[in-house]
């Protein structure tokens, strides 16, 4: 059941996290490029109501549904490689997202992340479709206790990698945050990979207790 519980320590999340700055995927030219955020998604506040105030008890996110861009998928966890970079979900699983297990996890305080891939060789991939969400559009995490954690996008935003915002995506917050995080902009073919990286900024508006959410996938 979720329920108020004391903060977790951030600072050494923001520090382990914040290395992740580059998210790469790589491209195919058998699709149309993915599509951007707009100026007003990047400009938006999501117009559900918040419950800043509601903090959930820790426990690992398994699926992540997002009805607008018909992403209904599995989550897998992501750790640090020994290069202390966050791992990305496996290229042969594109269907996957992944969520830093290093980090907060939906619905505890502070900004949870969740990395998937834009494409891949073979085809489209879990997160294509991350530039066309607006403000307000729903995302809901399944998560391992039974309970779900209901997130709204703010915004959609993209960032060129050489100047990522750390503080702004990974740093602390005193409410329950989402980041959702895929390569987007301008694609290299020299480096075979994106300039850019699309965020998806989300905040908290409810939780769902164990039994009331609905089946997963």
């Amino acid at each position: 059941m979720p329920a108020t519980s004391p903060a977790r320590p951030v600072a050494y999340v923001f520090l382990a996290v914040a290395v992740a700055l580059a998210f790469d995927s790589c491209a195919n030219r058998r699709h149309a490029p993915p599509p951007m955020p707009d100026g007003s998604a990047a400009e938006g506040v999501g117009s559900r109501s918040r419950q800043s105030n509601v903090i959930m008890r820790r426990s690992v996110p398994e699926r992540i549904q997002i009805p607008a861009i018909g992403v209904d998928a599995e989550l897998t966890r992501l750790d640090l490689q020994s290069d202390g970079k966050v791992e990305v979900p496996p290229l042969d699983r594109p269907e996957l997202a992944g969520w830093y297990a290093g980090g907060v996890t939906p619905g505890e305080r502070g900004p949870a992340t969740i990395y998937g891939h834009v494409d891949t060789k073979e085809g489209t991939a879990v997160f294509y479709r991350l530039g066309e969400l607006k403000p307000g559009d729903e995302i809901r995490l399944h998560r391992s206790d039974g309970s779900a954690a209901v997130f709204a996008v703010d915004s959609v935003e993209v960032f060129a990698k050489r100047s990522f915002p750390t503080r702004r995506v990974y740093g602390p917050t005193e409410a329950p945050e989402l980041r959702l995080i895929t390569c987007g902009g301008e694609f290299d073919p020299d480096a075979d990979g994106y300039l850019a990286n699309v965020v998806a900024f989300a905040g908290f508006v409810r939780p769902v207790p164990a039994g009331d959410a609905p089946p997963r996938g």
